[in-house]
């Protein structure tokens, strides 16, 4: 354990309460730059006269900025401090989201947006290191804080920007209240820049041409590569799969919200549950079970009964706090989880990116949904022999020891 780490286990009640706040409020705005825009993308590109290519490019922005920016997090941490870089992050995501609720133009639309979208990679990566060296003995009960904050706010931006749109009349307004939202999350890191960490820059530890000849590594990074590739469909087209299915879409829409609203307990349960053992693979079985009864049932059940099926995919879709929970566990130091957050988070989306896209592909040349099911089974394979083996009590730094040493 760092110095570091064990002076934090003796941290002032107030001190540590104040991080846990931080920590809340920052996630709550990770995803608010992503799912304040869909609910209204066909207003906008009216309003902006963007076309059909800009309409694509802005949907592709997270992932880009995610996979892009997430992997420089560890560098820039190192030169100018973690806190400094979370507020630093904070405030790029207030601007970005302002400046963008602000203009009439397309081009500009979409630069504030990228930068936006950048200061939530930038903290994507950074607070999984943060709990790791503020809080190294709580590691499961902080993942379930940071993901069902981060549930809560993809939930709220994505149900309240078109009650906030119709109730104001502008959709500017709409979006602006998500930089506000942002600019209070900034306020208790302003005032943990006191308690800045020491920064390391002599550390030895995991950096990313390291973490390409890792096989655990490789194997935690395509484990959240499939989980974030199922939930990319899933979001983007369980609508159409209802509606297709004989549902209007109201009822589509309803199913969806329900569907959505089922994170924030799945990200309190899974994390918990996954805590009170040292060895995660149970756990990733039981997700693919769910996932495996709920594809199914969609696939083949009656139609009626779709709201059973998509509440076990939703059980199922626990697999992405339990994929942020292993960048944690699976390393030693808080140097570690840094750079195996960045590529993992890094890899992984650029993985889950290509689904939503092969999935309209598949649909567009066969008008069915054959192909996805049995592409997201494909998938479920890959998620649980990886699953399996990121799961497995171990350690990062210890492939890098000889073998002597990890006996």
């Amino acid at each position: 354990m760092s110095v570091y780490a064990q002076e934090t286990r003796g941290r002032t009640a107030p001190l540590a309460w104040l991080l846990v706040l931080g920590i809340v409020l920052a996630a709550l705005n990770l995803r608010t730059a992503v799912t304040s825009v869909g609910p209204l993308l066909d207003q906008l590109a009216g309003a902006l006269g963007m076309s059909s290519v800009g309409t694509g490019l802005l949907t592709t922005l997270p992932v880009l900025a995610f996979a892009g920016v997430g992997a420089l997090t560890p560098t820039l941490a190192r030169r100018i401090g973690e806190h400094r870089l979370l507020l630093l992050a904070l405030v790029t995501l207030g601007t970005g989201m302002l400046v963008r609720s602000l203009v009439g133009s397309a081009p500009v639309f979409l630069l504030s947006s990228a930068v936006a979208l950048s200061g939530g990679a930038v903290g994507n990566v950074l607070i999984p290191t943060l709990i790791k060296r503020h809080f190294p003995g709580r590691t499961g009960i902080m993942t379930t804080v940071y993901t069902t904050a981060l549930a809560a706010g993809t939930m709220l931006a994505a149900a309240a920007t078109v009650p906030i749109e119709r109730a104001s009349g502008d959709w500017h307004i709409a979006l602006g209240v998500w930089a506000a939202l942002a600019a209070v999350a900034a306020i208790p890191w302003l005032a943990l820049l006191r308690s800045e960490p020491e920064r390391d820059t002599g550390s030895r530890d995991a950096g990313i041409s390291t973490l390409l000849r890792s096989r655990l590594a490789w194997m935690v990074a395509i484990y959240f590569g499939t989980q974030s590739m199922i939930a990319y469909i899933m979001f983007g087209w369980l609508a159409t799969i209802l509606t297709d299915g004989g549902f209007t879409t109201g009822q589509a829409g309803l199913i969806l919200g329900v569907f959505t609203a089922l994170n924030i307990p799945v990200s309190i349960l899974v994390p918990t549950i996954a805590a009170r053992f040292r060895d995660q693979r149970p756990v990733v079985v039981g997700l693919v079970v769910f996932y495996t009864i709920g594809f199914l049932g969609l696939w083949f059940a009656p139609a009626s009964t779709a709201m059973v099926w998509v509440v076990f995919v939703a059980v199922g879709m626990g697999s992405f706090p339990l994929a942020l929970m292993m960048l944690g566990l699976r390393t030693r130091t808080p140097e570690s989880t840094a750079a195996l957050s960045a590529f993992g988070q890094s890899a992984g989306y650029l993985i889950a990116g290509a689904g939503p896209l092969l999935v309209g592909v598949i649909y567009q040349m066969t008008g069915g949904w054959e192909l996805t099911y049995a592409l997201l089974f494909a998938v479920i394979v890959v998620q649980l022999f990886t699953g399996l083996y990121a799961g497995r009590d171990r350690y990062l730094e210890d492939e890098r020891r000889p073998a002597t040493m990890t006996r």
